[in-house]
Order: C-alpha cells, then structure tokens, then sequence
C-alpha cells in the first residue's frame, strides 16, 4: 500500500473508482502510461444505482466485466400514476441489469489486469497545479490523508460531491433526489416474484419530472423514485404508494438509500490544466431519464485516452490532447444531455402525452426500445425536424 504511494511521479492519477475512473484508468494503462487508481471506499463497495445498462454502455465494458449482468430485460410495464397501465415484451433483450457493487468491482479487476495500480480507502483533500500544460513540466499535486500524490494529468470521476468538479469549476443546470429500497428475493416469494422477471416497470408520477421503477436482480428486485430536490417527504410517499402498487409494500427491505442525480449546465469546463472530469463529476447525466452509466462508460473511455495520448518527452504534457477529449465530450454527450432537457421540460407539462406516446404508440415503443439498444440517442432523436416542432408546439 505504502510503495504505491512512493511511485515518484505517475503519469495519470484517477481519482474515484466507479465506471468513469476505472474505465479511464484501464484505457489509460493500455495506451502505456503508469496509471493509480485512488477511491475513498473500500471496495467492493454498495453503489445506490438502478444498474441497467443500455447498448451503449455494453459496447464500452470488456468482455469479462460482462459476467456481471444479471438480469437480460425483454419487456416493459408502463403506467401513470399507478393506472392506465400497459405492457410491452420483444423477442430479443433490450436492457442488461446489474448490481453496481459487482459490476464496479469488475470494472476496477478488469483496469488491474490491464496494468493499473489500484488502491482504495484513500482520502483526497486537495489538487494543485504549479505549472499550465503544452510546455510545463510541473506535476499536479494531490493532497490525500495517506501523503501526497504527483501526476502528469489527473482524471476526475470522484462523483457530484467530489474535489474534482469544484476544483475545475464545474456547474450544474439540475438536481434531482432519488431513494431507493431493494426488495429481499427468496424461495418464499419465488412464485409473486417470477412476475418481474426479465421485465421492467415505470410510472410516471404526480410530481412534475417525476417517475418510479422497479428493475429485477438475482437476488433483490430494486425499486426506486425521482423527481426534482425539494421536497423530500413527497418524494417519500411516492416510493411508498409505488411499493404499494406493484405488491411490495409489506415486504422485507435489505437497503434504503437515496442520492443526488445532476446534470451539468451547458457552459460548464470539463478540464483544468492537466486536470479531466469525466463521468458524474463533470455532470454528464441524461436529464429526462437520469441515466448516467453510458456517459460515465463512454466519457471515462475518452479521458483516459486522452491523457495517455498527452504525455510527451521529458515531462510534458499536450493541451491540444487534452482538448480533444473536451471536444469529443461536447459534440457526442452534450447534444443528448440538451435533448435530455428539453424532453424532462416537456415531461414535466405533458406526462399524459409522454405516457400515450411510449406505451400505445408503436413508434414511440420502437425509438424507446432503440434508445436502449444504443441504436439511436435522445440527440439524434431530436435532431428531427418534426420532432422538434412538435415539442416547440407544446411550449418545450
């Protein structure tokens, strides 16, 4: 533990283990820099997630980080608030679920086997830069509670609440609280509990923007609701009616837990210096579903890339490379996390419609469903002229 940290200087320095670190990391040793790995938990570690994956963040996971998937989903439950409800099932998979503490767990063996130094329970208090990049030498300083770290380039993907997105200044457009409970499954509720298999449910809620699920795992089903930060007990008795709703209301609870899902504002750096955000401490998030795994996945492919492509002789560091991992950012991830924005806008006014459109639409069905395959993206969606007139008719 301790010869980690008497490395000298590493060339990248990721700090945060979860899909965005471990990923930038792993690319970052394949492209042949000395690459640690730091995370305050101590792994494997539980991870409040819904945990679906959709295609694009399975293009984006090697192959044995796979062996995790749990559940393959081939039908969908729709209904708004808790009636009208309708359901949809296809021949082949549209979704993959997972539970986060294995599927990080992976993540970060799959970055070891790949020649990354990983080290957790670490602490960071602090980052610092002495010196700018394309010509400086200088290592960027990081504070921990076990002594100080010196990189060539950092990678942040410490999460909303991390050192990273502060430091380089990183602003958020929404907040969102979610809660969550998982759901004991055991041999006495096999027979009720086969119903949620291979299936997903969603229900729009009351609340403007608001929606609940429930996703199945191999050993828990986990149930979950959103809406915008403010007003916690409503958000409470939502999940509680929900769990109601779908029969699980009197059934045991193994976790309770709750986070802040946010999305970055659309001027927001993504880079100080030699210092990257990727994944939730650059705000990547799509806004309307709040699905976050692909962005972190794919964001945190890109920056580890990217630093490993910014180390030049003698030291030095390349902003030109480091900026193409803004560029890239910004022209494949932004234009999701705008439409994102404007559907939760006009979800919030319109949920009836949204309802109508996915569950008795069958072209709302088939984008839905192409959205989770990864065959198409909100962005691309929206980049259709008359779907941008019809949510500019309905105010969005």
């Amino acid at each position: 533990m301790v010869a980690a940290f008497d490395n000298g200087v590493w060339d990248v320095i990721v700090i945060g283990a979860g899909p965005a670190g471990s990923s930038a990391a792993r690319v970052a040793a394949e492209g042949g820099a000395s690459v640690l790995l730091v995370d305050r938990a101590l792994f494997p570690r539980y991870k409040t997630c819904g945990g679906g994956l959709i295609g694009l963040s399975i293009e984006h996971v090697p192959q044995s980080v796979l062996d995790t998937v749990e559940q393959h989903v081939r039908a969908v439950r729709f209904s708004l608030r808790g009636r009208s409800t309708k359901s949809r099932r296809t021949t082949e998979p549209f979704l993959a679920m997972v539970q986060r503490e294995r599927f990080d767990a992976a993540l970060v063996e799959a970055a070891v086997a790949a020649g990354v130094t990983f080290v957790d329970g670490v602490v960071v208090r602090s980052l610092a830069e002495l010196a700018g990049v394309d010509g400086g030498s200088e290592p960027v300083l990081i504070e921990t509670d076990r002594g100080r770290l010196r990189a060539r380039v950092v990678v942040g993907a410490d999460g909303t609440s991390g050192h990273c997105g502060r430091y380089v200044g990183v602003q958020n457009a929404g907040i969102d609280l979610a809660l969550e409970v998982e759901v004991t499954r055991s041999a006495a509720t096999a027979e009720s509990d086969a119903a949620f298999d291979e299936s997903i449910y969603f229900d729009w809620g009351a609340g403007p923007g608001s929606y609940a699920w429930v996703f199945p795992k191999r050993e828990v089903l986990t149930v979950g609701v959103i809406q915008a930060k403010g007003r916690p007990q409503q958000t409470r008795d939502y999940l509680d009616s929900w769990l109601r709703s779908v029969g699980l209301g009197q059934r045991e609870i193994e976790r309770s837990t709750g986070h802040l899902a946010q999305w970055r504002s659309a001027d927001s750096p993504l880079r100080r210096g030699s210092v990257l955000v990727a994944g939730d401490a650059a705000g990547l998030l799509e806004p309307w579903t709040r699905e976050g795994i692909s962005f972190a996945l794919r964001s945190g492919c890109w920056a580890g890339a990217a630093a490993a492509r910014a180390l030049l002789p003698c030291g030095h560091v390349s902003g030109h490379a480091l900026h193409e991992y803004e560029r890239r950012v910004l022209a494949e991830l932004e234009p999701d996390i705008r439409a994102g924005e404007r559907l939760l806008h006009f979800f919030e006014r319109h949920a009836l419609l949204v309802h109508l459109s996915l569950a008795h639409s069958r072209v709302g069905m088939s984008l839905f469903l192409a959205v989770c395959e990864g065959r198409m993206t909100l962005g691309g969606i929206l980049s259709h002229r008359s779907v941008r007139r019809l949510l500019a008719l309905f105010g969005a």
